[in-house]
């Protein structure tokens, strides 16, 4: 779900400047100084959340930037707005889809970070974020108009920038990369100017095309692969360490749940996840791999599929339309997948890069839906002896069910066979190639972890195609894996005879891949039983 504007039941963002909103207080006018209060407030909160990074200049003085901006705009606006003798309102509304889809987001986002602690390390960003964004939000506003509406719409907005994109603050010294967090205050920006100017007229109102969170991601998104500029943020970590957690995929459905009854998008997530899991299916049956790898649906397309594209104000206004729209989502993630990686492109855009796209497209669905040959397949009038409150729970009753048979069915799950290196070995020898390459990939990350056995099985790789691989075996070795100080010295491509074994006790740890929570087991006898359970040779008998 994702940051909508006035449409009823949209689910998460700013509420239309000017509506009251139910419960709350209509705008009211109030004196053009006690107006920019709000913004002059945020800017002396960004400051103050600034002196602790005194010594992280280039953060300190992206807060300080930012600070400053809002300060000359609120300058700026007094001045105009005086001269005009413009007199401002300020209004209160706590809109449900605000705060419902900013619990979801927090839940998420708690979870995520208590099985990847460095996540709290940015939380301190993301209030800072949250403040920058009522500042914006308010200032765009009353440039714009006299009414604005505070509540808590900036929420979601920056909960969903930071569920999916975080640029590098410098303190993560190790990236021997300067600071490019300023970025951060910059799509926030973009996605709130996106929303009040770039408008069109659907059902007699004016709305905006985007909402202002998946509009600067696609966007920053864009630039990043264009630039190569993928390694000045944090996306490949975000994505690799949202499967981390145990149960993730549950905890996800469970949060996304209330808002998916209360607002009527479960038919998108519906749709998507199927039409994701068809085309998974489909794939391994032509190929005897899995087209991500490691599940049908990785966690932060399903993330999305939950969190970012199924907003109402931007998705298509008829039902079967917006079922339309969930297998959309899913056909231009898996192309998107293929084509970035043929590219040799980072592959977590893949789930960012479609929806302004769609918003684009949602009159046309809608069209496209109400036609005579397909308005009699719309749900709403088949199932038009429903109230739209009732068949917004028919629809989340055939989710929850849906979701209930793949995870009984590791379609969803902790358990797929993908997140094991023993399947993709056996893939391997099976003479399928992306198997073979995703093999050494795997292999080679377990050798950067510590893991004798691996290093050994990368230096026997190289001696095939490079006639040696001593650096890997002396490695594999000072790791304490015996059969490769055999192999120090071995030279030629000739690999008859030469000594491998199975991963002793001590790389087991390292090799468990997929094993959730992260695996802290040492004893030996566990160890082997759950070697066994992923399919490694001989590790069944080892454990019997």
């Amino acid at each position: 779900m994702r940051p909508a504007g006035s449409r009823p039941g949209a689910l998460s963002g700013p509420a239309r400047s000017g509506s009251g909103g139910v419960p709350g207080r209509p705008p009211s006018p109030v004196a053009l100084e006690r107006a920019l209060a709000l913004p002059l407030v945020c800017a002396a909160a960004l400051v103050t959340l600034a002196v602790p990074n005194r010594e992280a200049p280039e953060l300190f003085r992206a807060f300080l930037g930012a600070a400053a901006v809002l300060l000359l705009w609120s300058g700026g606006l007094y001045v105009t707005a005086r001269r005009a003798t413009r007199t401002l309102s300020l209004g209160f509304a706590l809109h449900k889809h605000h705060w419902v889809q900013a619990c979801a987001q927090l839940t998420i986002l708690f979870y995520w970070g208590w099985h990847a602690r460095f996540v709290y390390a940015f939380l301190p960003l993301i209030l800072a974020q949250v403040v920058f964004a009522y500042a914006v939000d308010s200032l765009l506003t009353w440039s714009r108009r006299d009414a604005y509406t505070l509540g808590f719409g900036p929420l979601p907005v920056i909960l969903s920038i930071n569920l999916f994109l975080w640029f590098r603050p410098e303190w993560f010294h190790w990236q021997f990369r300067p600071e490019w967090f300023h970025w951060q205050f910059a799509m926030i920006a973009l996605g709130y100017a996106g929303k009040e100017l770039i408008r069109w007229h659907r059902d007699g109102r004016s709305r905006h095309i985007f909402n202002p969170s998946s509009f600067p991601l696609a966007i920053f998104a864009l630039v990043l692969i264009l630039t190569e500029g993928s390694d000045l943020t944090f996306g490949n970590l975000i994505a690799n360490s949202q499967f981390d957690p145990p149960y993730i995929y549950l905890v996800i459905f469970l949060a996304a749940v209330p808002g998916q009854l209360l607002f009527g998008v479960a038919s998108m997530t519906l749709s998507a996840v199927i039409t994701m899991l068809a085309i998974g299916v489909v794939y391994f049956s032509a190929t005897g791999t899995y087209l991500f790898f490691d599940a049908f649906i990785p966690v932060p397309v399903f993330l999305g599929m939950h969190l970012l594209f199924t907003d109402p104000s931007t998705s298509p206004r008829t039902e079967l339309g917006r079922v339309w729209f969930g297998v959309l989502y899913a056909v231009l993630i898996a192309v998107f997948f293929v084509v970035l990686s043929g590219l040799g492109i980072p592959t977590f855009y893949d789930k960012l890069l479609p929806v302004p796209f769609m918003n684009l497209m949602v009159r046309r669905i809608d069209r496209l839906a109400e036609s005579r040959p397909l308005a009699a397949l719309d749900p709403a009038r088949v199932g038009r002896a429903l109230s739209q409150g009732q068949r917004n729970v028919a629809y989340t009753f055939v989710w929850v069910s849906v979701f209930m048979v793949m995870s009984a069915n590791q379609a969803v799950g902790d358990r797929h066979p993908g997140q094991y290196l023993p399947f993709w070995r056996e893939a391997c020898g099976s003479g399928i190639a992306r198997a073979c390459d995703y093999t050494s990939y795997l292999t080679l990350a377990y050798c950067n972890n510590g893991s004798g056995w691996a290093c050994n099985e990368i230096g026997i790789g190289l001696i095939r195609t490079e006639g040696s691989g001593d650096a890997l075996f002396t490695r594999g070795c000072e790791l304490g894996f015996a059969p490769a100080c055999e192999n120090v010295g071995w030279t030629g491509t000739d690999t008859e005879g030469i000594a491998r074994a199975g991963p002793a006790v001590g790389d087991l740890p390292i090799v468990l891949r997929g094993t959730k929570p992260a695996l802290e087991e040492r004893d030996p006898a566990r160890l082997w039983a759950l070697a066994c359970e992923q399919g490694w040779p001989g590790a069944c008998e080892a454990s019997g």
